[in-house]
């Protein structure tokens, strides 16, 4: 953190081994043509139906929003065939994650993940005071024997992102719920679901929930639905963890602008049509070129592909080439890959872009 601790005011065990989160970057100097494929943003943006209930939320910035988010909650319930009573809604699922070590989690508890899953659950973790774990992966896929391995009676909360950032790759509802039910009885199983929606024919683990006591699932609307600058996500569980959660989560959590776009959002049938269409056929396209050029991917089940590359200093060399040329993509070494880059899928014109400069970049290094 650079700077040293106070001889007598001290913050609580864990905070300190907390990294900064770095988000991904956004701007070249010198440079007014970038293209940002470095944090997993729908390239379309939102669409028309969140944009004009932005402009209409203008009018009532003066009043408080609903503390129950019941409009939201019910919308949401429509679109999945959910209970609402059973969703809870935070600022990206980002606080859903935190309200869950909040509650759950302290010292002496553990949270466990695995090997190359979301950094926030290490920092949610630490904040809390509890001991993160880490469960070994096989190929960049969670590995379920090595998460029960891993799980022990101080256990209290195991994070599995499905589709997994930034690897992109999911493993199936058999193995989740063979996880759920082998977990120790106090242990809470959470699936992030950030991008479930890309996936085709995934719930993301909604049925699973409705069937246990122990299964809570989190999803947002920063990815598909193009809000990640408003920041809105939720949350479905069991009554009982509902009912917790909602105890921490400030009264206020959400703004009325937040509620208002994400419910227009959710109802935007075009849009969201246009943006799975797109991101498939694009990810399978730039896929299929990476690997024709020497870059092998694993097959992503999400909005971007994890590029992999001989070593740490053939990716770097690879990411400065992409930078050259005003494309911006995330390097992945806080997540344990430091031979790899997570490229998200933009629209065709960046996608080509990034397929040019790196197949030309590989043709130097051949």
């Amino acid at each position: 953190m650079g700077q040293a601790m106070h001889k007598h005011i001290r913050p609580q065990a864990g905070i300190m081994e907390i990294a900064l989160y770095q988000g991904g970057s956004s701007k070249i100097a010198g440079r007014d043509d970038v293209v940002k494929l470095s944090s997993n943003e729908n390239p379309f943006g939102a669409g028309d139906l969140a944009r004009q209930a932005y402009i209409r939320a203008g009018h009532d910035l003066h009043r408080y929003p609903s503390t129950d988010h019941a409009d939201l909650r019910a919308a949401l319930g429509a679109r999945f065939g959910l209970d609402p009573a059973r969703i809870i809604c935070g600022a990206g699922s980002d606080e859903i994650i935190t309200f869950l070590c909040q509650a759950y989690a302290g010292p002496g508890d553990e949270v466990l993940y695995s090997q190359h899953g979301f950094l926030m659950y290490r920092i949610s973790a630490l904040a809390a005071g509890a001991t993160p774990v880490v469960a070994p992966e096989q190929e960049r896929t969670t590995d379920v024997d090595a998460i029960l391995a891993a799980a022990t009676k101080r256990t209290k909360l195991v994070f599995i992102a499905n589709p997994n950032n930034p690897t992109g790759t999911m493993i199936p509802i058999e193995d989740i719920t063979r996880l759920a039910e082998k977990l120790p009885p106090q242990a809470l199983l959470v699936l992030d679901g950030a991008y479930a929606e890309y996936a085709e024919g995934y719930d993301g683990g909604a049925a699973l929930v409705d069937a246990r006591e122990n299964v809570v699932m989190t999803r947002t609307f920063s990815k598909l639905y193009g809000l990640g600058g408003l920041r809105v996500g939720w949350g479905y569980g069991p009554q009982h963890v509902i009912d917790v959660l909602n105890r921490v989560r400030g009264p206020f959590n959400l703004s009325n602008v937040q509620l208002d776009v994400a419910e227009a959002a959710l109802g935007d049938a075009a849009h969201i049509a246009r943006s799975l269409s797109e991101n498939a056929r694009l990810r399978d396209w730039l896929a299929d070129k990476l690997i024709q050029t020497g870059v092998p991917t694993d097959r992503s089940h999400a909005n971007f592909v994890l590029a992999r590359f001989r070593d740490p200093e053939q990716a770097s060399a690879c990411n400065a080439a992409l930078l050259a040329e005003g494309l911006i993509v995330r390097q992945v070494a806080s997540y344990g890959l430091p031979e790899c880059l997570r490229i998200t899928v933009g629209d065709e014109a960046a996608c080509r872009r990034v397929a040019h400069v790196i197949g030309v970049f590989m043709e130097r290094q051949a």
